[in-house]
C-alpha cells in the first residue's frame, strides 16, 4: 500500500476522535514586533488570515498559555500554541440526496443519528454514500477547507467536528459555521464534551462499574486493527475508558461507556482486552459463542441475533455540549436502535424461557 492510500486507509477507520491539528511554536530571539496573525500565518503557510483570525476569535490560539487576541504583538521566546480544526484526507466530495436523521438543527450547529452500516467521510475505498455526501447534499455552505494532496486528491471534510466508526450508530455534531466548527473542536480538544455510548458485551464485567485503562495503537499482527500494547511500546496512546453494567442478560451484559480519550477502536479494543468483546463485532472477537452453552440449539439462537445487525452492537447513545454562540448547555440522545434492541429482546426472552425450564 503507498502513503497515500495508507493514509486514506488511516482515515477511512473513522477515529472517535476530535478532528484538530496542534501546533507550538517559540518566537525566535530576533524577532521583530509582529501582529499574531501574521505570525501564525508566516508559520501555517496555507491558512489563510481569516481562519486564523476566527481561531483567536474562539480561543485556540494561546500565547504564553493565555488566549490572546489577533492585534497581539508577539515578543522574542514568546510560546504560541495553536489548535485547529483540521479535515482528514479525502476526495472532493459530491453532494448526495441520501436520507439523514436530524435529531436538532440551528444556524449554527446541527445533530445527526448516524445509522449502523454508514461511513462519516470519504475515503480510502469508500468514495460516496457518505454522512459526509449526505450533508453536502442536506446542508448549504458547510464549512471546510481544501488543500492539494501529492496525489491530486484533496483534504475536505464539511460541518465534520468528530467522527465514529461505519458500523457504530449515533449521536454527531455539525458546525454550519467556521467559528462554530472551532469552538466545537476546542471543546473536544479540552474534553470538556460529554459523550455516552451504549454497548452490549459478550458475559458480565463482574463489577458493577469499573474503568479499562490501557495504551492503544496498531496490531502488531495486523496494521488494519487495533491492540492494547505494552506500556513501553512507543506507538501505543494512552487510553481510559470508564464504564457501568446498565443490565446483566445471561450471557451478554448492556454497558454505557464515557471515553476519557478518544483512540481508534477505543471500546471495541478495551472491553476485547478485558475479555469480553461486543456482541457480533467482528474485527475484534465478538462475532462467535463466546458465553453459553456450545449447544447447536443455542448456537443458531445466536447466529440469529448476528443476522440481526451489521456489526458491533455499539451506539452512541448521547452528547452534551456548550453551544458555540449562546453558550448554553444542551443534551442531545437517540435511543437504542432497533437491532440493538432486538437483539437485547431476545436475549431476555431466552433467559426467561431458560429459567422457566
Amino acid at each position: 500500500m503507498n502513503s497515500d492510500e495508507d493514509a486514506l486507509d488511516e482515515v477511512a477507520q473513522d477515529e472517535d476522535q476530535p478532528l484538530y491539528e496542534h501546533h507550538k511554536f517559540f518566537v525566535d530571539r530576533g524577532q521583530q514586533s509582529l501582529r499574531l496573525d501574521k505570525f501564525v500565518q508566516l508559520k501555517l503557510s496555507g491558512t489563510s488570515r481569516n481562519r486564523i483570525q476566527n481561531a483567536c476569535d474562539a480561543g485556540f490560539i494561546l500565547v504564553n498559555g493565555k488566549v490572546s487576541k489577533s492585534s497581539y504583538k508577539v515578543k522574542p521566546q514568546d510560546e504560541v500554541t495553536i489548535v485547529l480544526a483540521t479535515p482528514p484526507r479525502a476526495t472532493e466530495v459530491v453532494a448526495e440526496n441520501i436520507p439523514i436523521e436530524i435529531v436538532y438543527e440551528d444556524e449554527y450547529i446541527a445533530v445527526v443519528n448516524k445509522k449502523r452500516g454508514m461511513v462519516v467521510h470519504p475515503g480510502f475505498g469508500n468514495y460516496s454514500g457518505t454522512l459526509v455526501n449526505a450533508l453536502a447534499w442536506h446542508f448549504d455552505n458547510l464549512p471546510k477547507t481544501r488543500t492539494k494532496l501529492n496525489n491530486d486528491q484533496y483534504l475536505e471534510r464539511p460541518g465534520l467536528v468528530h467522527r465514529i466508526d461505519k458500523h457504530t450508530s449515533g449521536i454527531l455534531i455539525i458546525a454550519k459555521t467556521e467559528f462554530a466548527m472551532m469552538k466545537l473542536a476546542k471543546d473536544f480538544f479540552d474534553r470538556t464534551m460529554d459523550r455516552r455510548y451504549v454497548a452490549l458485551c459478550w458475559g458480565d464485567p463482574g463489577q458493577d462499574a469499573g474503568t479499562i485503562t490501557g495504551n492503544i495503537g496498531r496490531d502488531l499482527k495486523d496494521r488494519k486493527m487495533r491492540a492494547v500494547l505494552p506500556p513501553d511500546n512507543p506507538t501505543g496512546k494512552h487510553a481510559v475508558t470508564h464504564y457501568k453494567v446498565l443490565e446483566r442478560i445471561g450471557y451478554v451484559s448492556l454497558v454505557e461507556c464515557k471515553l476519557e480519550t478518544g483512540r481508534t477502536h477505543q471500546i471495541r479494543v478495551h472491553f476485547k482486552h478485558i475479555g469480553h468483546p461486543l456482541f457480533a463485532d467482528f474485527e475484534y472477537g465478538g462475532d462467535v459463542v463466546l458465553k453459553g452453552v456450545n449447544t447447536g440449539s443455542y448456537k443458531q439462537f445466536v447466529q440469529n441475533c448476528f443476522e440481526l445487525i451489521s456489526g458491533q452492537a455499539l451506539h452512541a447513545r448521547s452528547l452534551t455540549i456548550t453551544h458555540p454562540i449562546t453558550g448554553k448547555k444542551m443534551s442531545f440522545e437517540a435511543p437504542i436502535p432497533d437491532d440493538m434492541q432486538a437483539i437485547i429482546d431476545r436475549f431476555k426472552a431466552f433467559m426467561a424461557a431458560k429459567t422457566m425450564a
